[in-house]
């Protein structure tokens, strides 16, 4: 399994969600609002972005960056980042099921 973090543009959530939906057999995505603070700059002010996080299967995940990147997008700096790791397991917390990773 791999966890893919994505950090866009608030404004282009809809665009993402819309492409991230057409990935056959996608589980969920969760969306937080977080700040950046570029080191550039740094009397800039923070930024307003939102992080993606999504698990899927190792197959899925090409597809699932692919999508985000496409539709993340604008060309302009501040566009974001998405970051793939690898998940050792994960237990669902209802019932205790174990899955490897």
């Amino acid at each position: 399994m791999k966890e893919i973090k994505a950090i866009i543009q608030p404004f282009m959530l809809d665009a993402v969600v819309d492409a991230l939906r057409e990935v056959d057999h996608l589980p969920a995505v969760t969306v937080s609002e977080v700040q950046g603070i570029g080191v550039a700059e740094a009397d800039a002010p923070p930024c307003r972005r939102l992080k993606l996080e999504i698990v899927v299967p190792d197959h899925l995940a090409p597809l699932v960056v692919q999508a985000i990147s496409r539709h993340a997008r604008t060309g302009n700096p501040g566009d974001g980042r998405i970051f793939v790791i690898p998940v050792e397991e994960s237990v669902k917390i209802r019932t205790g099921q174990i899955d490897p990773g």
